[in-house]
C-alpha cells in the first residue's frame, strides 16, 4: 500500500513552493525569508518606477536589455523576488523563467511602508549575495536613493548616498548616465 509519505519523500520544499508560486498564485507574488505574500504596488509608488524607467529606457535598448518586474529565483534559499524594477539581457528575458540576480545589470526597489525595512535590509544583503551588480533603493519614506555596487558575500562594498530626492545619481557603465530623482 501506498501512502502519502512515500510520495513526499524526495520533494524538495522550496522548489515545490517556488513552482506553486511561479504557476499558480500570480506575477506579484514572492517569499520573503520564507513568508509569501502578495505585492500590490500604489499609484505613487508605480509612478517612481515608471520615472526611472522612462530614464534608463534609451540607453537599456543600446544595451539590447529590457525592463521589467520579473521573477528572480535565489536558489537554495526560500526567496523569490519580484522587483519593482531591473534590467536583463533580451535574450535571457526569452526564456519565461526566472532569472537569478546576477542575470541583471540594476535592480530598483521602491520601499512601501509596508516593506521599507525589507528592502533596506533583507533584499540589498541578498542581492548581494547572489552577485546583482547594481540595486538601487528608492527610499520614499526617507526621501532618498541609494546605489550599491560590488556585489559579494558579506553585502555590497560601494555604496553611493543616500541621496535626497532631487539630487542627480550616477549608474555607472554599463548606463553612464546620471539619474534624475526630483520625479521619485
Amino acid at each position: 500500500m501506498t501512502t502519502a509519505r512515500d510520495y513526499s519523500e524526495g520533494i524538495d520544499p522550496e522548489r515545490a513552493l517556488k513552482y506553486v508560486i511561479q504557476h499558480f498564485l500570480g506575477d506579484r507574488t514572492e517569499i520573503v525569508e520564507g513568508v509569501v505574500s502578495h505585492v500590490t504596488p500604489s499609484w505613487d509608488h508605480e509612478n517612481a518606477a515608471e520615472e526611472i524607467r522612462d530614464q534608463i529606457r534609451p540607453r537599456v535598448k543600446e544595451l539590447d536589455c529590457v525592463t521589467g518586474s520579473g521573477n528572480l529565483d535565489l536558489p537554495d534559499s526560500p526567496n523569490w523576488y519580484v522587483p519593482d524594477l531591473a534590467v536583463a539581457p533580451k535574450e535571457l528575458a526569452k526564456g519565461g523563467g526566472a532569472l537569478v540576480p546576477d542575470q541583471t545589470l540594476l535592480i530598483v526597489e521602491i520601499t512601501s511602508e509596508s516593506d521599507a525595512e525589507t528592502d533596506r535590509v533583507v533584499k540589498r544583503k541578498r542581492y548581494a549575495e547572489y552577485g546583482a551588480p547594481l540595486y538601487l533603493l528608492v527610499d520614499r519614506a526617507e526621501k532618498t536613493v541609494t546605489l550599491f555596487a560590488g556585489p559579494g558575500r558579506l553585502g555590497y562594498t560601494k555604496v553611493d548616498g543616500p541621496h535626497p530626492f532631487g539630487t542627480a545619481v550616477r549608474l555607472p557603465e554599463p548606463f553612464g548616465i546620471d539619474l534624475d530623482t526630483s520625479g521619485l
